[in-house]
């Protein structure tokens, strides 16, 4: 299995309290070799008093799913 999960529909555990399902938009590996995130909620996600739409999750909190009848999605790079 890839550790680039771009395009992917995720499900996991942020901070390991908020139950959160979401479309991964950019996978990069950390300083010191653990894999992490960026992923654009499906539902906005209220943390420390913040609303959130998009999140950095650690890949081990992540159980990842299929998107079912999709294409990979393609994401354009912002200047």
């Amino acid at each position: 299995m890839s550790w680039n999960k771009e395009g992917q529909q995720v499900a996991g555990v942020y901070l390991g309290a908020y139950t959160v399902t979401g479309t991964v938009i950019n996978s990069r590996v950390k300083y010191g070799g653990k894999v992490q995130h960026q992923v654009i909620l499906d539902k906005p996600v209220t943390v420390f008093g913040r609303t959130a739409d998009v999140l950095l999750i650690d890949d081990e909190e992540l159980i990842t799913k299929p998107r079912k009848g999709m294409m990979d999605v393609v994401f354009e790079q912002q200047a």
